[in-house]
């Protein structure tokens, strides 16, 4: 990498320098994977915008020369209540796929999730990552497929799962329909101008890993006849008839902390408890399947009412500043996931860009927290944020 690539780096202040970054860095397909929603991008929209909702209330003359944010998610000691989301196809941002992410993640203490759609084998990830990690799996419409999953992450290390439920059929991403976005990335006349624009990632991408579904192509090499529509590939394993009896299913099978990922009510989080779950991720997949979805910090209060202190919630979408993290946990949350700010970092920068913006999250973690009078995040509580006074309580 480059000084030029440092010190733009460098000069990025926040998650929205970043994401410009990554947009000059990027083909137009492909940044639009990472940056586009379903629909008309209500959803993707309000994920963010919705934290603009709440204010902190701080409290003053509290000792804040240190921070403590240690904490527990999944079982495991992290530094930091965040975690990194499962992001599909992370390939196509870096040519060394998810390594560079989990390799930052380590560096940060921070948890880190590997898709079921990934890019990377997970047997590879576990040796290359030591730190806490989690699986997100999918139940096929092959349950050996499945079960299969669940032995070689109990046989790799991984410490928990998360169950994405907010899939029976892939959202409409009319981005990518109009990019024709496949996998592997595929010149067509509309997208020829921009590849060719962008050699920096043009060049490393024909050279670097191949592009696959590592954790599936063993099964069924689905790119064997040529690059192939993502939405066909998704729209071909995903099963419609999945109820709670499947989780009951997928819970005793892993025997583990497990979250269920992609639901928002509180009659859907005890549910999930209910069906062996361990915890909930509060969440809309980003804004990329049912568009007009609520945001998912407008339900973690009301979820975590719904289940006292004892589940984890972890809140899934529309982080963008580490002042977020901490109205989520005021909130209820323990903990947040982010996806789109590690992926900014990834395409402009490769692991230092990973790392820079876990850095900017973290700093700005730290010091709302000192600002607001708060020296421990086990001390963060319901009195310390509150909607806008113009704005009624989503759990009123």
């Amino acid at each position: 990498m480059g000084l030029g690539t440092n010190g733009r780096l460098t000069r990025a202040n926040n998650i929205a320098d970043m994401r410009r970054l990554a947009q000059r860095a990027l083909p137009r397909p492909i940044f639009d994977y990472i940056d586009g929603g379903a629909d008309d991008e209500v959803s993707l929209a309000r994920n963010s915008a919705a934290f603009g909702g709440y204010e902190i209330v701080p409290d003053v003359l509290t000792d804040v020369s240190r921070i403590e944010t240690a904490t527990t998610l999944f079982g495991q000691a992290v530094a930091a209540p965040l975690m990194l989301a499962p992001t599909g196809l992370t390939r196509m941002f870096h040519d060394q796929a998810e390594l560079p992410v989990a390799r930052a993640a380590a560096r940060h203490g921070l948890l880190y999730s590997l898709s079921t759609l990934g890019t990377t084998r997970l047997e590879a990830l576990a040796e290359a990552f030591g730190g806490p990690k989690v699986f997100q799996i999918y139940i096929f419409k092959d349950r050996g497929l499945t079960a299969e999953f669940v032995a070689r992450c109990k046989a790799a290390g991984f410490h928990g799962l998360a169950l994405t439920v907010d899939t029976p059929v892939a959202g409409n991403r009319e981005r990518d329909r109009f990019n024709g976005l496949s996998l592997p990335p595929r010149l067509t006349f509309k997208s020829f101008l921009s590849f060719a624009a962008h050699p920096g990632w043009s060049l490393p991408a024909l050279r670097g890993s191949k592009f696959d579904f590592a954790n599936v192509s063993h099964k069924v090499d689905v790119l064997a006849g040529g690059p192939m529509s993502l939405f066909d590939y998704i729209g071909g394993q995903f099963d419609r008839s999945l109820t709670w009896k499947d989780v009951e299913w997928l819970a005793d099978q892993w025997g583990g902390p497990l979250a269920i990922k992609g639901l928002m009510t509180p009659e859907d989080a005890r549910r999930a408890i209910a069906s062996g779950a361990s915890g909930v991720m509060v969440s809309n997949h980003g804004g990329r399947q049912l568009d007009g979805a609520p945001a998912p910090i407008d339900q973690i209060a009301a979820v975590r009412d719904a289940l006292g202190d004892g589940p984890e919630v972890i809140c899934d979408g529309g982080i963008r500043r580490g002042s977020d993290v901490v109205k989520a946990l005021a909130l209820g949350a323990t903990g947040c996931s982010i996806g789109r700010p590690y992926l900014y970092g990834l395409a402009a920068g490769g692991e230092a860009g990973v790392d820079r913006a876990l850095t900017l999250l973290r700093e700005e973690f730290e010091r709302t927290l000192a600002l607001a009078g708060v020296n421990d995040i086990g001390r963060l509580a319901r009195r310390h944020v509150r909607p806008l006074l113009s704005r009624p309580a989503p759990w009123a």
